[in-house]
């Protein structure tokens, strides 16, 4: 999730009051509830709190009432990172890797579900040297 900063010094009255399903957002005495699917409230000892407000899915925290800096959370896109990511690849490797899962099986798809659990693989870090090397 991107999140937009928001200057340390440029603080605002925050009121979250919740009854466990639905949540109010005032800040600066201005009702935000209908514009807010989620939020985050963070604080770290001798600082102001963080709360991130955000158009996805949450559950929310206990009441808070105090100041805290706001920042707005956008949803992030994976799109450009995906094409950035498989642009990178080689495909006579990836070819060559899948072929070689041991998990893969005979069955219907089955080669296009090798090829989706390698790049699944190779997206988390985890790189076997010997499917790399052949």
């Amino acid at each position: 999730m991107e999140i937009t900063d928001t200057p340390p010094a440029d603080i605002q009255q925050v009121w979250v009051t919740t009854d466990g399903s639905r949540a109010s957002i005032r800040i600066d005495g201005t009702d935000y509830s209908h514009l807010v699917s989620g939020y985050t409230i963070h604080q770290q000892a001798g600082y102001p709190a963080d709360l991130v407000l955000q158009f996805a899915p949450g559950r929310p925290p206990p009441d808070f009432d105090g100041n805290a800096r706001v920042a707005i959370g956008v949803p992030h896109e994976p799109g450009p990172a995906a094409a950035h990511f498989l642009s990178a690849i080689d495909a006579g490797l990836l070819e060559k890797a899948a072929l070689a899962r041991p998990d893969m099986d005979g069955g219907p798809h089955g080669f296009t579900k090798a090829v989706l659990a390698q790049l699944q693989q190779w997206a988390r870090g985890d790189f076997d040297q010997d499917q790399e090397t052949g």
